[in-house]
């Protein structure tokens, strides 16, 4: 199975909501397609950054691609419903890098 990660920059939270329903938003919304292999928070240029680690059944290349994409919005829509977000990366491991896809 394809190895992707998704990287989210979050700008703020939205009113009434505390910073742990950031992550647990996207586990979760990862989770209905997806085996989520690791998440964590992390600072990236002092903006906080999700990063989730998850499979993709083999099917081709592309389609593989194509379903992290989609997968990857869908985690940012659920995002979107407790936080303000920035900008996301979606990236493929191949050959033990991470390449952007």
């Amino acid at each position: 199975m394809p190895s992707f990660q998704t990287r989210l920059k979050i700008t703020g939270l939205k009113p009434g909501n505390p910073p742990e329903a950031v992550m647990a938003a996207a586990v979760e919304a990862l989770e209905t397609r997806h085996h989520v292999e690791s998440n964590q928070l992390e600072l990236a240029g002092g903006v906080p950054q999700l990063n989730l680690r998850f499979l993709v059944n083999a099917t081709t290349y592309g389609g593989e691609n194509s379903q992290a994409h989609e997968s990857a919005a869908m985690m940012r829509d659920a995002v979107e419903r407790v936080a303000v977000t920035g900008a996301m990366t979606v990236l493929r491991r191949s050959r033990g890098r991470w390449a952007p896809v």
